[in-house]
């Protein structure tokens, strides 16, 4: 909490300014240096008949500092010289060191000391002294004739303007947890770090140009076009096997057609036709790498760990997924389109989004870093930032006000009395400046980075409490670099249904084979309890509104099943969706179609789009667009568009290929109008499908097995509801509930027979020492 600045702001004011070169130095961390140099590069794309690569020369480095003192700067020669600062401030992160009071020798970084009374000693050939202008008069007092080739210009840049200094004394004062009166000048940048012109510097410092000519050659030898790229790659490791590409291909490939055999058994033509066509595509995008590595998870997972796991997200779109056994939905029975999740011209990247049980997370987490070499892996991270009420409240803080003060100001039903309060409009003013202002760096919930070069080409490495590497910045900036993460998420269903097999086996002998979803959804007594809309402990489906929709719906069927996951999302109701799916849903014959494609391809969803694969579809059957150009004009009408023009330009494409196919103009203009307007709402069908089938596994253990099923419920901390209600729901199974017991009861609950024993962990105030 320092700088005032966004790197775009920084690269607008420089390039106002008609400055041409740039150093950007972030106290001990590299968060915006590839953002910088993209900022950078973009100015001089933006200026026509230019032929240099830059507008704004970017040189990027890491300002270092202990306890908020500046110890040096370190400024990158090259990309292996960023490496070098990465890999320095990296390791006293992870080994969690002070950082030393001189700098080591770089190979292709330089070092700058701030200029001093205490900077007189030996330097190397690659370190420096800065010299700021108010600091000229003390060459006099200096040796200047042994040091004269070692110092350079030293402007550093924090606040907008001099106006805009009192915002960074706030950030300051919130960063050190401080009243605003108590922050020292030490502790704050100048009045005078702001922008001034090339020129200004330079007669700043016109009774000293040999400072200007050490700090020309200096920024002269640095050059970052290393991290220039006419096309921008993948990050990500490329290999799996120890063969390369071709052995990668070969190996999931042959993964792939083991896995039909597994999945549709024996001669199915269309699930062949369907993998080759995705083994294709994978192969020319180079993501075969990716789906092995994935495949290597969740391979540890089961073979290993006898881990369960849910694959979920457009991923479920692939076949080439469900038979590697990453996901657990048929592609082809569901009439998913691949393109939906990777196709030629997409240009953000795809990822699986793999869930395993709450309590066994970390163990998968644990494989993967012990799995790839050090430096190679890490956790992505995510940038917070101030918020609303929390503005108000930090302020509120460093101004020394009282809490109950606070709270008032804090409070939305006080609103208007609170604007006539003088100091809550202070407080106002100093919260718009601060909003969406960085607060702190954290951990990604899930996101992993597997990387082919060392991560820290990219990036330093911190080390929160979770104990694992973490790059510094988030999955916007990842996906920016050519990183695709590896979603290892976490959810409590899937610990009910491991519990829940492990004490079927314990208490009834008997031994379930919780993956046979063919069967669960074919089972009458399952759609039965659907249709009821009782699926108390259920993954999913267990919430009041999902219950009601059962109820509405008559829900008995996995189709069904897998249009009301979609359905229930937030803002899905208020766009109108849900009624008009219902209403269409009870009187099929009733529904009205625009064309007869639209009833050939909606019938499902009686004409309503409820899924993104639905406007996928019309956009190609309707309208012509393949299916690539469909799947851009998809994210783009959910605001996932890379620019207006060319989203205007496919939608024009639209028009004018439904014209070509003799589509009527009105109707092309109506069907047009029902695609972007559901667009925004409708949800990844394969998204919904993958859920709906733990609904099923924890459907079927409720059904058959109902004393054990909420006996893991409970022993996995519940779901929607209070544990008492699912206490209650283990009563009406029939079982008889006993309180904690000295001789019979376990930390958590347990079942032997009919008798089921409430945990220790249920009785309040008992540590888990004592337990």
């Amino acid at each position: 909490k320092y700088g005032t600045i966004n790197i775009k702001g920084i690269v607008k004011q420089a390039r106002a300014l008609n400055i041409h070169q740039l150093v950007l130095t972030d106290i001990n961390n590299s968060t915006g240096a590839m953002e910088f140099i993209r900022e950078c590069e973009k100015q001089s794309k933006n200026i026509s008949e230019q032929n240099q690569p830059y507008l704004i020369k970017p040189v990027i480095g890491i300002e270092f500092r202990l306890n908020n003192r500046l110890l040096y700067i370190g400024i990158a020669k090259n990309k292996e010289g960023m490496k070098e600062l990465n890999d320095f401030l990296t390791f006293h992160n992870l080994n969690e060191k002070p950082l030393p009071q001189k700098a080591p020798l770089f190979k292709n970084a330089f070092i700058l000391y701030p200029f001093s009374k205490d900077c007189i000693t030996a330097l190397n050939v690659n370190e420096f002294i800065a010299i700021k202008q108010e600091q000229l008069n003390f060459l006099y007092a200096f040796p200047l004739a042994e040091f004269k080739n070692k110092l350079v210009v030293w402007h550093p840049v924090t606040v907008t303007n001099k106006y805009d200094f009192r915002l960074h004394e706030y950030l300051r004062s919130v960063s050190l947890s401080t009243l605003l009166s108590k922050v020292s000048d030490d502790d704050k940048c100048s009045k005078q770090e702001f922008f001034i012109s090339e020129q200004e510097i330079k007669s700043q410092f016109a009774e000293h140009p040999f400072i200007l000519e050490n700090t020309q050659k200096l920024i002269d030898a640095c050059c970052m076009d290393d991290y220039l790229e006419k096309e921008k790659s993948s990050k990500n490791k490329k290999t799996y096997t120890k063969t390369g590409k071709f052995g990668d291909k070969i190996m999931l490939r042959n993964l792939a057609f083991k896995g039909l055999e597994y999945r549709y058994g024996l001669g199915n033509k269309g699930a062949q036709k369907r993998i080759e066509k995705e083994l294709k595509v994978i192969e020319t995008l180079d993501y075969c790498a990716y789906f092995l590595i994935t495949f290597d998870i969740i391979r540890f997972a089961i073979e290993k760990c006898k881990f369960y796991h849910v694959g979920r997200g457009s991923g479920a779109n692939s076949i080439v997924a469900y038979c590697l056994r990453i996901t657990d939905v048929d592609p082809i029975e569901l009439d998913l389109y691949f393109e939906r999740f990777l196709n030629e011209k997409r240009t953000s990247p795809p990822d699986f989004d793999i869930d395993f049980s709450w309590d066994e997370r970390g163990v998968i987490q644990e494989y993967i870093f012990e799995r790839y070499p050090i430096g190679h892996v890490a956790f992505l991270g995510t940038m917070s930032t101030f918020k609303d009420r929390a503005i108000i409240r930090e302020i509120g803080k460093v101004l020394g006000l009282p809490k109950d003060e606070i709270d008032s100001f804090t409070d939305p039903t006080k609103e208007r009395e609170n604007l006539l309060n003088p100091t809550y409009k202070k407080l106002k003013l100093v919260h718009q400046l601060m909003k969406d202002m960085p607060n702190q760096r954290s951990i990604h919930a899930g996101g992993i980075l597997i990387s082919e070069e060392p991560i820290t080409y990219y990036t330093a490495l911190d080390l929160p409490p979770k104990g694992f590497p973490t790059v510094q910045w988030d999955m916007y900036e990842a996906e920016f670099i050519g990183y695709e993460k590896f979603d290892i998420l976490s959810q409590r269903g899937i610990g009910h249904i491991r519990e829940a097999v492990r004490i079927v086996k314990e208490n009834q002998g008997k031994d379930i084979d919780i993956h046979d979803f063919k069967k669960f959804k074919k089972d009458p007594k399952l759609n039965a309890e659907l249709r009821a809309g009782q699926p108390i402990g259920c993954f999913y489906i267990e919430s009041p509104a999902m219950r009601q929709l059962l109820k509405k719906l008559t829900c008995d069927d996995y189709l069904t099943l897998v249009a009301a996951s979609s359905i229930i999302r937030p803002g899905v109701a208020s766009s109108g969706m849900m009624k008009m799916y219902i209403q269409s849903y009870h009187t099929p014959d009733q529904v009205k179609y625009l064309h007869p494609i639209m009833k050939e391809q909606l019938e499902e969803t009686f004409g309503v789009m409820v899924y993104q694969e639905d406007v996928i579809k019309i956009c190609h059957h309707y309208a012509g667009l393949d299916l690539a150009d469909a799947d851009i004009l998809r994210r783009a009408m959910s605001g996932k568009y890379r620019s207006k023009l060319e989203f205007d330009k496919l939608v024009q494409r639209f028009f004018d290929r439904a014209k070509e196919l003799g589509r009527d103009e009105e109707i092309t203009k109506e069907v047009w109008r029902q695609v972007s307007s559901f667009a925004g709402y409708s949800f990844s069908k394969a998204h919904s499908a993958s859920f709906a089938v733990e609904s099923y596994q924890s459907l079927y253990l409720k059904t058959y097995y109902p004393k054990e099923f909420m006996v893991a419920v409970l022993n996995n901390y519940g779901g929607f509801y209070s544990r008492w209600v699912y206490v209650h729901e283990l009563q009406k199974t029939g079982a008889k509930v006993h309180l904690p017991c000295v001789n019979r009861s376990d930390e958590t609950v347990n079942i032997n027979g009919n008798d089921a024993f409430l945990g220790f962990v249920g009785i309040q105030g008992l540590e888990n020492k004592f337990i």
